[in-house]
């Protein structure tokens, strides 16, 4: 692995880099709360037919973190990775994105498809079933009500406490977290204890036009989703853990309609966080479907 920091539209972001750089992109994006090095074990695995690349996005770890939730709108870190992509030079890139990378990489793919040759997303949604789902199901409303806590202004404060003793058990939630040994917990204790990081981490959160209604609460009509605009043309591979108890099933229902060139692979045994707990599985799903 290598490491750099480079200037994207004049502000400073961390890379990690994996296999020979004249070997077709592969970017990865990771989403909460996790950094470009939570990629360690998966990336080199695909590192043999790709560059693989991974940022630290815009509010984590090494890269830029501005204050001010309006810096965090979906166009501006969309933005960063475009000019990430064209900065590279090498025409379009496979796209792969797991959580909130997967919005980054759904921006990308629905507003620059121009960047983007191939698109997987590992266990993220698509803006416009998510929404449906938050409205019109109460299972995944109620998955999602954490949602509304971290858009409180004193959440990171919260989950900061005792040595970040409560954002573990929010991030060990309902998940199995047994990959989380002691030596990488410290790693991302570190990242998470950069200055301003976890506030700024969580802005996207802040930042989102999601409606997360409350549980009981009148939700309203579904927000106005315009089809032609939220189109992905392009090939797309959905990975998806099947264990995920903060994204259920119903979550990407209606994703062919957005997405004609769907291929959906599901890997048994494992849930939100896939890529810790089989990343050799992971690797070799996404390997195949490359190689199509």
């Amino acid at each position: 692995m290598q490491t750099e920091t480079i200037s994207l539209n004049g502000h400073p972001f961390f890379l990690r880099r994996w296999g020979d750089p004249a070997l077709p992109v592969l970017l990865l994006l990771h989403g909460f709360p996790e950094y470009g090095g939570a990629w360690a074990e998966f990336a080199p695995l695909l590192a043999d037919r790709y560059h693989v690349i991974a940022p630290d996005q815009r509010g984590y770890g090494r890269s830029w973190a501005p204050e001010g939730v309006e810096n965090y709108r979906g166009s501006a870190l969309t933005g960063d990775m475009a000019a990430l992509i064209e900065g590279l030079g090498r025409g379009k890139v496979v796209v792969l994105g797991h959580d909130w990378g997967a919005a980054v990489a759904y921006g990308l793919a629905m507003f620059r498809p121009d960047l983007v040759a191939r698109l997987v997303i590992a266990n993220g949604v698509h803006p416009a079933p998510f929404q449906k789902a938050l409205i019109e199901d109460p299972a995944q409303r109620e998955a999602s009500q954490y949602i509304r806590f971290l858009r409180r202004t004193d959440s990171q404060d919260i989950l900061a406490e005792d040595d970040f003793d409560r954002m573990f058990r929010f991030f060990s939630s309902k998940m199995n977290l047994g990959w989380m040994t002691p030596e990488r917990l410290a790693e991302y204790k570190a990242e998470w204890a950069r200055d301003g990081r976890l506030g700024t981490m969580i802005h996207w959160y802040r930042a989102s036009p999601l409606v997360v209604p409350a549980m009981g609460e009148d939700p309203g009509p579904l927000p106005a989703l315009p089809r032609e605009k939220l189109m992905v043309r392009m090939p797309h591979l959905l990975l998806w853990g099947a264990d995920d108890k903060a994204l259920l099933p119903v979550a990407t229902e209606g994703l062919e309609d957005f997405a004609p060139d769907l291929t959906r692979i599901t890997l048994q045994g494992c849930d939100h966080w896939l890529f810790h707990q089989k990343p050799e599985e992971a690797a070799a799903a996404v390997r195949d479907w490359l190689a199509r």
